[in-house]
This record gives C-alpha cells, structure tokens and sequence, in this order.
C-alpha cells in the first residue's frame, strides 16, 4: 500500500483511535489489497464487496470480525477521498449472544494452576479483578498502581478516557510477589522479555489458553473472558449497572446491558408462575 498506508495511519491517529484499533484496520486494508493484487486506487465497491464475501463465506469468519474489515475499508477510502465506495455496503447482522463467563471456582483454579508463571498469574489476577481489556493491562506502568490510594490507574482506553479501578487486597499481594521475583525495570509492568517493549496480545492469549488447560477447565477460556466474568460476578453481587459501566470503562450504558442476564444461582431459586396458581399468589396474580 505505500503512500496509501502511511496516510491511512495519520488520518487513524487523527480521528483518535487507539494504537490497537489502527493496528486492525490497517492489517485489514493491506489483506484487501493483496488480495486483489493490485493499487488501491483501482479498487472499488465490487472489489472490496467480493472480498468481504469471501470473508464471510470462505474463510468463515465471524460476523464481528468481518465488521471490522469493513469498517477498515471505510477507513482505507475515506483516506483515498473515495468514501462512496463503501456506502452501499452494510455491516454484517451479529448475534450479540450473553458471553460465556467462568464460575468462581473455576477463576479460582485459573488463579492457582499450576506451573503458572508468577508474572501471568499477575496479568490474569488484573484481568479478572480489574476487568481490563488486554490492550489496557498491557499499557500499564509501574506508576500506575497506587497502594496508597488502592486504585489502579488505568489508561489508552477504548474509549479515550482513563479511568480508575479498585485494587483489592489480594490483587496487590499478587503484584506484589511479581515484583519481588522479576523487578522489571523500565516503566512498563508487564514488559517484553527486552524489558523495555510491551507484550504483545498473542503471548497473553496463549498464557490463559495454557494456564485453563492445565486447570482442567473445559471451556474456551481467553482474554477477554476474564473481563465478561469480572462484569457478570459484579452483577450478581448485585453492584448496580451504572457502577460497573464505570468500572468496566463503556461509554454507553446499553454495552454494560448485556450483563444483566440473570445469574445462574438467581436461576436456580426463581419459579415458573404455574407453581403460584391455586395458592394465595395465584389469587392475587388473578
């Protein structure tokens, strides 16, 4: 892409999106166009609508997936000045399915796996117990955790807007081991084997894929999971909706919503209105 890529970045930077979120989009837009083998510039609404079907029906990808690849090409065109390109074309309907969660014995046995690094064993600890986003735990500085206050300040949001989360007893006795053993040395928290570079991403998925398995946990354990799980615990603690909108860093209160499914413990003691009929409730439901 060239030239094309480079102005694609500024324009990313310029419209605020976050260091992960430019990193998608322009890995989408160079795919597009290798695909096709030929200059942006020659590309169109047939071009980029082939390619998301392709997407879509060959390689299968997700729904939510595929959105972002469109929403890159949005980006890609808008950057060529071409942006009714992909005006005809919609994202793609998505399921917006309740999000598995793990129970609390089983982030308990992901806590303590074992042969768990101590330095994962952290990662995972501010996962669950902050509930960050991966991208969030990654840009987190030595100077970011606040024992005096017992918050941890977190930044490079989503939603361009730090934020501060509770940092509860346990999770800073976990931090607090990391420290001893391993000392890092720049600002970063978690850095790179240099000391000085970020993780990246892929090494923290595959450190929670690794630690569920050797926990016996039969679910498709991630991430991002660790995030649902801290949000969906929250809630049946009864912490109020808006309380863990803040908390969880949404700017909207409809994306916290989907937290509100009832627990399953809450399941478990409701009854069907049929057990009330023929009694004083059924009268009264009457």
């Amino acid at each position: 892409m060239g030239k094309h890529r480079d102005k694609m970045a500024e324009d990313l930077v310029l419209r605020g999106m976050s260091a992960n979120t430019c990193e998608n989009y322009l890995r989408y837009a160079r795919r597009f166009v290798a695909h096709h083998g030929r200059s942006a510039d020659e590309l169109g609404t047939e071009d980029a609508r082939r390619w998301l079907l392709f997407l879509l029906q060959e390689k299968q990808l997700a729904p939510a997936t595929v959105n972002v690849a469109i929403a890159s090409l949005r980006s890609l065109f808008l950057s060529l000045g071409r942006p009714e390109v992909m005006q005809s074309i919609p994202y793609v309907r998505n399921l917006h399915r309740t999000p598995d969660v793990l129970s609390g014995s089983e982030v308990q046995q992901l806590l303590v796996a074992r042969g768990t690094d101590i330095k994962h064993r952290a990662m995972f600890a501010l996962l669950y117990g902050a509930g960050l986003r991966v991208s969030e735990l990654l840009a987190l500085r030595v100077s970011d955790i606040d024992r005096q206050r017992m918050v941890v300040h977190v930044r490079d949001t989503k939603s361009r807007h730090d934020r501060f989360v509770p940092l509860s007893p346990r999770m800073l006795e976990t931090l607090r081991v990391y420290w001893i053993a391993r000392r890092p040395q720049g600002t970063l928290l978690f850095p790179a084997p240099d000391g000085m570079s970020p993780l990246h991403r892929d090494t923290v998925s595959w450190a929670v894929r690794s630690a569920a398995r050797r926990a016996g946990i039969g679910k498709k354990v991630y991430p991002h999971l660790l995030r649902h799980t801290f949000a969906t615990h929250l809630m049946e603690l009864g912490t109020d909706i808006r309380t863990v909108q803040i908390l969880l860093g949404h700017r909207s209160l409809s994306s916290t919503a989907r937290y509100t499914h009832l627990s399953e413990a809450r399941r478990r003691t409701l009854n069907s209105p049929i057990e009330a009929l023929n009694t004083e409730q059924g009268r009264i439901l009457g």
